[in-house]
C-alpha cells in the first residue's frame, strides 16, 4: 500500500512538470481538440502553473494524507482515500480552470458540465462499489451445501471438500488476478509466489483464517468480520464429516 500512495503521489506531481505551454496543444486534455480559433480564446499561458500547482499540490497532499491514515487510523482507509481523493479533487480542478476561458459561449459551459458530472458520477459509482465490497462474505450452510455469498461467491458440496483446517497466516500472494484487494481485506482469485491460485474471502485481519481444500483443487482462505473462525469451522467440519 505505501509503494501504491508513492508512486501514485510521484504521478501526480510528475504530470504537472510534463505540460508546458509549448506541449500542450498535444498533450493537455481537452485543449488538444480544441480548434484555433478556440485556443486563442483560452488563457494557457495562466493555466499552465495552475495545472502544475494544483498537480504538485494533489500529489503531495495525497501522499501526506493516506501515509497519516495508514499508520494513524487504518491501512484500508488509507487505500479508499488514495483513490477517493483525487477523484474529489479532478472535480475542483475543472469547475476552477473554467475561470481561464476568455469564451462565454455556451458550448464551453457545457464541456465544463459535462466533465463535471461525469468525474461525479465516476465518485459516486467507485463509492458504491467500495461499500458493496467491504459487505462480509457470510457463510451459509443449508442441505449440505456451503455458500459465501457476497463479492466473488461461490457455493461447494460438502462431499466436495478434500479438507478444512485453521491456519494462521495467508500463503505469500504476487498478484491479483480477479478480485477486490486492500490492504486487511482481499476478495476473489489470487495468484501465490509459488504459481498456485487461491480464492480468497479475507474480511477482517482476525486469526485464525479457515483454510478450505476440494477435491478438484480449489484452495480457499476466509475470515469473518463478524463471526468467529472457531464457530463456522466447526459447523462446516459437522457437515463434512456426515
Amino acid at each position: 500500500m505505501i509503494i501504491a500512495i508513492t508512486v501514485l503521489s510521484i504521478i501526480f506531481i510528475g504530470v504537472g512538470f510534463i505540460v508546458t505551454a509549448n506541449n500542450a496543444k498535444y498533450l493537455l486534455s481537452g485543449y488538444n481538440t480544441m480548434s484555433e480559433e478556440e485556443r486563442k480564446k483560452f488563457d494557457i499561458k495562466s493555466y499552465i502553473p495552475y495545472f502544475r500547482n494544483f498537480h504538485i499540490f494533489l500529489g503531495v497532499s495525497l501522499f501526506i494524507i493516506c501515509l497519516s491514515i495508514y499508520y494513524l487510523v487504518n491501512p484500508d482507509w488509507s487505500g479508499i482515500i488514495m483513490v477517493i481523493y483525487p477523484i474529489i479533487a479532478y472535480v475542483y480542478f475543472i469547475w476552477k480552470g473554467n475561470q481561464f476561458s476568455k469564451s462565454n459561449d455556451n458550448k464551453q459551459k457545457r464541456k465544463t458540465t459535462i466533465a463535471m458530472v461525469f468525474m461525479f458520477c465516476v465518485f459516486l459509482g467507485i463509492v458504491a462499489m467500495f461499500f458493496h465490497s467491504l459487505q462480509d462474505n457470510q457463510i451459509e450452510i443449508s442441505n449440505n451445501i456451503i455458500k459465501i455469498k457476497g463479492d466473488y461467491g461461490i457455493e461447494l458440496g460438502a462431499k466436495d471438500i478434500k479438507s478444512i483446517e485453521l491456519v494462521n497466516e495467508l500463503p505469500e500472494i504476487s498478484i491479483k488476478t480477479n478480485g477486490f484487494a486492500l490492504h486487511t481485506i482481499k476478495k476473489g482469485d489470487f495468484e501465490t509466489k509459488d504459481g498456485e491460485n487461491v480464492k480468497l474471502f479475507i474480511n477482517s485481519k482476525d486469526k485464525p483464517i479457515i483454510y478450505i481444500t476440494t477435491y478438484n483443487n480449489k484452495k480457499i482462505y476466509y475470515s469473518s468480520k463478524n463471526d468467529s473462525s472457531q464457530q463456522i469451522f466447526n459447523k462446516i467440519k459437522n457437515v463434512t464429516i456426515k
